[in-house]
């Protein structure tokens, strides 16, 4: 028997009163089920007065990886997670959030609402019932990070349900996630061609998303790696580490010793994404 789940990145609190059925939903068909999980929800019931028995595990968002966005097009972030209830589970419903408390408008940032409805997949085991469930978060910076690029960093995965009871349940910090801010990464050596010992000048730029404006902009002081592949090689060796300037650019010089490719590669940070410059290759005679 398959159930559906209203999957969500919100703005505001993050309470079980949100826990209602999406439209045209339908609670699991079991024997005891509560018919009425929409009136039962509006009864504003905050997190600190869930009375039901679910349990929740093995929360994984975005197959663990972090969720990079630039400042336009959607992205879509698969998010799964087990569930288990003596009784057995009617719905089910996730949230991405930022804070210090689940249940305070004060305390706590979101962004955009997902129109998709999972599913979640029962199976009965010994004691219960237990859970298989995969939803999928539909993220638009443009839209949900619009208002400020503070947002960027570690969110937590909360996970709330109702048994066939209408007993609420919920985990506000089942895992962690970062939702960072893509990085944009140059690379230019010259000159080119040039003689074997001479002075090869490389230059770039690191940019990265601001949300806030829907533009790139340039990222000041931050460690990036100069680094050389030989013409036949596959491999990379570092060279050096360079700050880029208080506008993003990128500065330095190395001797010519053999034709190959320089390229700048950035590490990230805990709001920003890691980013690679495509390699420019030097011709050396």
């Amino acid at each position: 028997m398959r159930i559906r789940t209203a999957a969500t990145v919100l703005s505001g609190a993050v309470v079980l009163s949100a826990l209602v059925l999406p439209g045209g939903a339908q609670a699991a068909e079991h024997p005891g089920t509560a018919t009425d999980l929409r009136a039962f929800a509006s009864q504003s019931v905050q997190p600190k007065d869930a009375l039901g028995g679910t349990t929740f595990k093995n929360g994984v968002v975005n197959k663990g990886k972090d969720i990079v966005l630039g400042v336009t097009g959607k992205k879509a972030v698969p998010v799964t997670f087990t569930a288990f209830d003596e009784e057995g589970v009617a719905i089910t419903q996730a949230f991405l959030w930022q804070g210090t408390d689940s249940s305070s408008t004060d305390t706590i940032t979101g962004g955009l609402e997902s129109d998709d409805y999972p599913t979640c997949t029962e199976t009965p085991v010994q004691n219960g019932y237990s859970y298989s469930c995969k939803t999928v978060f539909t993220i638009d910076p443009a839209v949900a990070f619009k208002d400020g690029n503070g947002t960027a960093g570690t969110w937590k995965l909360f996970l709330g349900a109702y048994d066939l009871y209408a007993n609420a349940s919920y985990d506000d910090d089942v895992t962690r996630t970062k939702i960072k801010r893509a990085a944009k990464l140059t690379a230019n050596a010259s000159p080119e061609p040039v003689k074997k010992g001479k002075t090869i000048t490389v230059t770039g730029k690191l940019s990265r998303a601001n949300w806030t404006t829907g533009k790139y902009a340039g990222y000041a002081t931050q460690p990036v790696k100069l680094q050389f592949r030989k013409k036949g090689s596959s491999t990379y060796t570092t060279l050096k580490t360079v700050k880029t300037s208080s506008t993003g650019t990128l500065s330095t010089t190395t001797k010519a010793g053999s034709d190959g490719y320089y390229r700048f590669v950035f590490a990230g940070t805990t709001t920003t994404g890691s980013a690679t410059a495509p390699g420019d290759f030097v011709d050396v005679r």
